[in-house]
């Protein structure tokens, strides 16, 4: 039996959790059940999408991924599943899953809603889509096929002349601030050239770009490109976010200089 992940905006000790799980195993006793994070602020799509983003593909193919983050269907709304790159994904239609693809996803399809809508509504419709899909049946048999899903659009970095800018997008568990500077367009506009970053409206000012978090002293601020290719503001062995007061709305400026 496959692999099925939670991401929700639950906490962990909440009742829905354990309800979920209990009626996972009771339909299927030999999933394995994945916690990916049930610490989403509530309703935060965008911050579901970031970790789903950059954790699913590290999981086996034919893995299912449930997104329980906002996932009470409204006015216009849907409950989907859809395959992307070998893996399945349910939740709502709420935008959430144009900011986890980076291509169109295989298949589309919408689940039947229940004759009774109620504050808990997505439980059975997913324990239904998982145990299915987990005995191997057809994607296209679980409902409707769509041919396309509601888009949000993902904050890009943007450029001017000889400079980028780039906005936080998420604070990690150390208070590290990831932006979304990548480091293809810092390496495409800047061509090698000098800098400067400037954080919190020029109040602070680096110009060297870090390979790790120990080329700086304790407790110094520094900037470096992190596993995922992303330009992140952290301080060694502290909170950068907290201490700089950085948020997902904090602005990030690179400006590069031709002597």
């Amino acid at each position: 039996m496959p692999i099925v992940t939670l991401t929700t905006d639950w906490v962990q000790d909440d009742y829905y959790t354990g309800a979920l799980k209990g009626k996972l195993i009771s339909a299927c006793p030999s999933l394995t059940i994945v916690d990916i994070t049930h610490n989403i602020p509530a309703f935060n799509s965008a911050r579901a999408a970031f970790v789903l983003k950059n954790s699913f593909f590290h999981f086996p193919e034919g893995s299912i991924h449930l997104i329980c983050v906002n996932s009470e269907p409204s006015g216009e709304e849907s409950l989907l599943a859809v395959s992307y790159k070998n893996h399945f994904f349910i939740g709502n239609d709420n935008g959430v899953f144009g900011l986890i693809f980076r291509e169109d996803p295989l298949a589309i399809v919408e689940l039947k809603s229940p004759a009774i809508p109620g504050s808990f509504s997505a439980l059975e419709i997913f324990v239904n889509a998982v145990s299915r899909l987990a005995n191997r049946e057809d994607i296209s048999g679980l409902g409707k096929v769509r041919e396309s899903l509601y888009k949000s659009i993902p904050r890009r970095a943007t450029i001017e002349k000889d400079v980028i800018n780039g906005s936080v997008i998420y604070i990690d568990s150390y208070q590290n601030a990831i932006t979304n500077i990548t480091r293809e367009i810092y390496e495409r506009i800047g061509k090698g050239r000098k800098f400067e970053i400037a954080l919190q409206s020029n109040h602070y000012k680096l110009n060297r770009i870090n390979n790790s978090y120990s080329e700086t002293s304790a407790g110094e601020l520094l900037v470096l490109f992190n596993y995922l290719d992303l330009l992140e503001v952290a301080i060694n062995k502290g909170n950068a976010a907290e201490l700089l007061a950085l948020n997902t709305n904090s602005v990030i400026r690179i400006r590069f200089f031709d002597k």
